[in-house]
């Protein structure tokens, strides 16, 4: 096999291992949101459900550089998903009997334990694309927009399949067929994965993680706010605003109401993941030199402020939930998916052209722990602006924090870009 074809190999092996991950991922999360919402938990309490779980991506990115540095990126990827087969399991063992701190705590724990795995696979896959990707003809950003795109198109449809299980055999059953589901596939990623992939170094420091380069820190900071932005409405909000308009409080009619959240939210993501597939080519990447490429970057953040602020005038005109105003967010939030998609897709591009090779788990483990700073402020700020303010407060905290995401985007330079493939 030529060294072309072992590393197109290793690629879809990657890929198809994240892929599954990804998708019991988002079918954990819609489980656990509506799950515990239809048992009586505040905003507040289903916010904290998920704290441990963005804590845990804060530090496993942080550390997972390192150790995927030290031994190999293949390990890394075989422990978040052993890792994530075990969470779902021992979120099957929930007893209902428990009290409300009880089971609060349990769920956080799992929780943590879920994003420990997500962020293990999440690192060691973008991380293969920097060392994979065909270096001529723009392959960098079309690897890893193809990769990130169909990661979250994957997600949507586990977003729908969580809530359609929830709605069909119950919590428990649904999270022991993913993990039944997902241990399966494991094996086959171990069975088949091909070679293409680095063993890793014994040399490497811990205290290499943190970067130098000014446009990984800057990048990580616009990351932060970009993210923060999209769970502060994204976890709580308008899961909850949407159940209270969708359900008229019969079984029936919450089993509609999950069916309608999970297709929007499913919708969102896959939407998401598209644009981002297709992000190369929305940006003209080939006809643009580094310096259209970083200036792209705070232009686009610009561009999405302006759509949550809007909501939020909406919102906070007419604060009574009804239809035509879910429309109305509906497809407003839809325009924010396909705005906030570029940014992100740029963001993943550009961490990797910032990177060099020997460095690239350590700078992409560093960047994804500031993505996951974002989402773990996000979704505090989800739970605790929608008890204090509503969906206004949701969606005008966005607008804010992705305004401070085009500020530290702007500090980008391609001055010191060392190596950018297009």
């Amino acid at each position: 096999m030529t060294q072309r074809a072992e590393g197109l190999s290793a690629y879809i092996a990657v890929t198809a291992a994240y892929w599954a991950f990804m998708l019991t991922d988002g079918a954990l999360r819609m489980l656990v949101l509506l799950h515990f919402h239809g048992l009586g938990f505040s905003p507040v309490q289903l916010a904290y459900l998920f704290v441990l779980y963005e804590i845990a991506g804060v530090v496993t990115n942080l550390s997972a550089g390192w150790i995927a540095a030290r031994f190999g990126l293949t390990s890394t990827l075989y422990a978040g998903l052993a890792l994530q087969v075990a969470a779902l399991f021992a979120l099957a063992q929930l007893d209902p009997g428990w009290t409300v701190g009880v089971s609060v705590a349990f769920v956080m724990l799992v929780q943590g334990a879920s994003g420990v795995a997500k962020d293990l696979a999440k690192m060691s896959s973008k991380s293969a694309v920097k060392l994979l990707a065909p270096a001529a003809g723009g392959g960098l950003f079309r690897w890893v927009a193809l990769l990130t795109g169909s990661k979250n198109a994957v997600k949507g449809v586990g977003f729908l399949t969580g809530a359609v299980l929830l709605a069909t055999i119950g919590f428990d059953g649904a999270l022991l067929g993913m993990a039944g589901a997902l241990a399966l596939i494991l094996l086959a990623v171990l069975a088949c994965m091909p070679t293409g992939l680095p063993a890793g170094r014994k040399g490497a420091k811990f205290s290499e993680l943190f970067s130098r380069s000014g446009n990984v820190n800057w990048l990580s900071a616009a990351r932060v706010f970009l993210f923060g932005a999209r769970d502060v409405w994204f976890v709580v909000g308008i899961p909850i605003y949407f159940y209270a308009v969708l359900s008229d409080g019969s079984d029936a009619g919450n089993r509609a109401a999950f069916f309608m959240i999970g297709t929007f939210m499913a919708v969102w993501i896959i939407l998401y993941g598209a644009i981002q597939a297709a992000a190369p080519r929305i940006l003209r990447a080939d006809d643009r030199g580094e310096a259209g490429l970083i200036g792209a970057a705070r232009h686009w953040a610009l561009m999405l402020c302006g759509v949550p602020a809007v909501l939020a005038g909406l919102v906070a005109v007419h604060p009574e939930p009804a239809i035509w105003l879910t429309l109305a967010l509906v497809v407003g939030l839809l325009v924010f998916g396909a705005l906030f998609a570029v940014n992100s897709s740029l963001h993943s591009y550009l961490i990797l052209a910032f990177t060099r090779a020997e460095r690239v788990t350590m700078d992409v483990g560093f960047y994804y722990m500031a993505n996951a700073a974002g989402r773990l402020i996000g979704t505090l700020l989800s739970g605790l602006t929608y008890q204090a303010g509503g969906l206004p407060l949701c969606l005008g905290t966005a607008a804010l924090m992705v305004a401070l995401s085009a500020l530290a985007a702007g500090k980008l330079s391609p001055h010191s870009v060392e190596t950018l493939r297009l």
